[in-house]
C-alpha cells in the first residue's frame, strides 16, 4: 500500500514564529509512513480577516488554499484553529473542495486516519494539556491528544483543572478586550501552576504563545511545547528546548 501523500499546512503563526513545530510534524508523519510535502505557495487561511469582519477579503484566500492543496490524500495542520477555519468556514466562502474536506488537525489525522495512538515517542517530563477552543468546540477532537500523550514513554500526564476554559487569546479578542483577556489568562495560569507540570502542551501555537508569555513574565519556569514536538521526540532524537 503506497504511503499517503500528505500536504503540510503549517499556518502563518507557526511558519513565522514556531518553525520547530512544523519541522516536528514532518519528522513525526514521516516516521509514521507518510509522504509529506510543504507547498511553497500556501498562504494565510483568512481566519484573521473573517473573524474581524473582512469576509470578502478572506474569499480569495480560501480559493488559494483549495488550489494549492488540491491532489493530496490529506492535509494536516498543527492547529485546531486554522484547521477549523478551513474545514468549517472555507466551504461557506468558496464552495465545496476536496482540499477542505481532507484537512485534519494533527491529532485527529494520527488517530482517526492513520489509526495510531502510540507514535513511539519519548518525553520524560511532567506535562499538562490545554485543549484549545477551536479543536474542542469546532473540530471536536475530544480526547485524541490525551490518548496520544498517554502512550508517550516517560511522560507524566497531569490533569489540568478547568481544562475546557478558554485561555483568553481568541486572536483579535486579546487586543480588543485586553483586560478581559488578561483576567482569563490569569485563571488559566493558576490552573497550570496547580498541576506542578514542567511543560504545558497544546495543539495551537497561538494559545501557547499567549499562555507562555504570561508564564514567562512571572518567571514560573513552566515551558510551553506544541503537541507535535512532544510526539516527534524519541530517545534517539530527544526534544531540545528553544533557547
Amino acid at each position: 500500500m503506497p504511503a499517503p501523500r500528505v500536504g503540510l499546512f503549517a499556518t502563518c503563526l507557526t511558519d513565522t514564529f514556531f518553525p520547530s513545530t512544523a519541522r516536528a510534524v514532518v519528522r513525526l508523519l514521516e516516521r509514521l509512513g507518510c509522504d509529506v510535502h510543504f507547498p511553497m505557495d500556501q498562504t494565510c487561511c483568512g481566519q484573521m480577516h473573517y473573524n474581524t469582519g473582512y469576509r470578502d477579503e478572506a474569499r480569495p484566500l480560501a480559493a488559494k488554499y483549495a488550489q494549492v492543496f488540491a491532489g493530496f490524500d490529506a492535509i494536516v495542520a498543527p492547529s485546531g484553529s486554522c484547521g477549523g477555519m478551513v474545514r468549517e468556514i472555507h466551504p461557506e466562502l468558496h464552495g465545496t473542495s476536496d482540499a477542505f474536506a481532507r484537512t485534519y488537525e494533527l491529532s485527529e489525522f494520527i488517530v482517526d486516519v492513520l489509526g495510531v495512538t502510540d507514535v513511539g515517542a519519548y518525553f520524560p517530563h511532567r506535562v499538562t494539556y490545554h485543549p484549545t477552543c477551536h479543536s474542542l468546540r469546532m473540530l471536536g477532537v475530544g480526547d485524541k491528544p490525551l490518548r496520544l500523550l498517554r502512550a508517550v514513554r516517560g511522560l507524566d500526564l497531569a490533569e489540568l483543572p478547568e481544562a475546557e476554559s478558554c485561555c483568553g487569546f481568541g486572536g483579535t479578542f486579546a487586543v480588543k478586550n485586553a483586560d478581559t483577556s488578561t483576567a482569563m489568562l490569569g485563571d488559566k495560569m493558576r490552573c497550570v501552576l496547580n498541576t506542578g507540570a514542567e511543560v504545558l502542551c497544546a495543539g495551537d501555537n497561538s494559545c501557547l504563545m499567549h499562555i507562555g508569555g504570561g508564564l514567562s513574565r512571572l518567571r514560573t519556569g513552566v515551558r510551553t511545547v506544541h503537541l507535535a514536538e512532544i510526539l516527534a521526540s524519541t530517545e534517539e532524537e530527544p526534544w531540545a528546548p528553544t533557547p
